[in-house]
C-alpha cells in the first residue's frame, strides 16, 4: 500500500463542535482498520494532519468524505515517497 499525507485546514463553529465524537469514532475505526498511520491536530493553527494507507489518492479521498467534519475542510493530499520513524524501525535489543 501507498502512503498519503492530508494536510487538512478547518473553520470551527458549534456544528463542528458537537460532531467531534462522531468524526473521532471515524477515526478510531479508520486507525483500527489500518487506513490511518497518523493522525494530529493543532488547534493553535486550525490545521490537521492524517497519514493515510491507501491504493490510490481516490481511495483516500473516499475516506475523507467519510468524516462528519469534512464540509469544514479545505485539503491536500501528496503521495508520499519514504515514511520513516521511530514506530517502523525494530525494537532495540535488551542483552541481560
Amino acid at each position: 500500500m501507498k502512503k498519503f499525507q492530508v494536510c487538512i485546514h478547518f473553520t470551527m463553529d458549534e456544528k463542528f463542535m458537537k460532531a467531534i465524537p462522531a468524526h473521532r469514532d471515524f477515526v478510531n475505526r479508520m486507525i483500527n482498520d489500518g487506513r490511518i498511520v497518523h493522525y494530529a491536530v493543532s488547534l493553535e493553527t486550525l490545521r490537521s494532519w492524517i497519514t493515510f494507507s491507501a491504493e490510490s489518492r481516490e481511495d483516500v479521498e473516499e475516506l475523507l468524505t467519510q468524516s462528519p467534519l469534512y464540509s469544514y475542510w479545505d485539503y491536500e493530499i501528496d503521495e508520499l515517497f519514504v515514511v520513516d520513524g521511530h514506530h517502523y524501525r525494530l525494537p532495540a535489543l535488551q542483552l541481560n
